[in-house]
């Protein structure tokens, strides 16, 4: 097992890496005063230091239990780092692992506090209104901030518990006038609304895409040239 030891806020970060030692087998041993403060890890004698070091400092998961860590002491004292530490990666596990009960008590819980706070501003602004309005509109405003955040809170809820089907759209190009042209795939052989078949092939090529036009046949002469006459024989192209 290896301990890191974190410092308090007020002092600067210094982690250090350290085997744990037994402790002597004594009820009377008094309780160290920064145990609350080192992260234990299980079976991670292996990697090097600065590997662990690295790791930690760009964990995402230490840096938000050490954040809400803090921010927690006042409700609920100075956590131990270890129990936080471990707590937060089985709230991260559930999520990836797609159970997302604990996200969706985390937001019924915030919607309700929201709620509480819309409320104490909207007492507030009622207590201020009249004579002092100035206090009456800040309170107002941060009570219906509170309300907004609250409904987005909610919403988000329940598109969580009822999750909307994804629909696919065919797309359509529409030009300014009345025409328009759908992206879609006709049918062979069947007729587009504007009479247009699929095929719209060169009717002189004839039906199928192989035959072309016979270019090789003597032509007759035209009527504003009738002095000139079809080439002879002896001055035609060999076939």
């Amino acid at each position: 097992m290896t301990e890191l030891a974190l410092k308090g806020d007020e002092e600067a970060s210094n982690v250090t890496t350290q085997p744990k030692k037994a402790a002597p087998a004594t009820s009377k041993t008094p309780p160290n005063e920064n145990s609350k403060n080192t992260l234990n890890f299980q079976d991670q004698d292996t990697k090097p230091r600065a590997r662990l070091l690295a790791e930690l400092g760009l964990s995402a998961v230490l840096a938000n239990t050490m954040t809400a860590r803090t921010f927690a002491k006042p409700a609920a004292g100075e956590l131990d780092i270890t129990e936080a530490f471990a707590v937060m990666n089985e709230k991260t596990s559930a999520v990836k692992a797609g159970n997302l009960a604990g996200l969706e008590e985390t937001l019924t819980a915030q919607a309700m506090a929201l709620n509480a706070i819309f409320n104490e501003m909207a007492r507030r602004t009622a207590l201020n209104m009249g004579e002092y309005v100035n206090a009456a509109e800040i309170y107002l405003r941060l009570g219906l901030k509170a309300q907004a955040q609250c409904r987005a809170t909610v919403q988000t809820l329940f598109e969580m518990k009822n999750p909307q089907p994804v629909a696919f759209v065919k797309q359509a190009n529409i030009a300014n006038g009345p025409q328009q042209v759908n992206n879609g795939i006709l049918a062979a052989g069947s007729a587009s609304r504007a009479g247009i078949t699929a095929n719209q092939s060169n009717e002189l090529l004839g039906s199928d895409h192989e035959q072309r036009l016979d270019t090789g046949t003597t032509g007759a002469a035209g009527g504003a040239h009738s002095q000139l006459e079809t080439v002879g024989a002896l001055h035609r192209a060999e076939d």
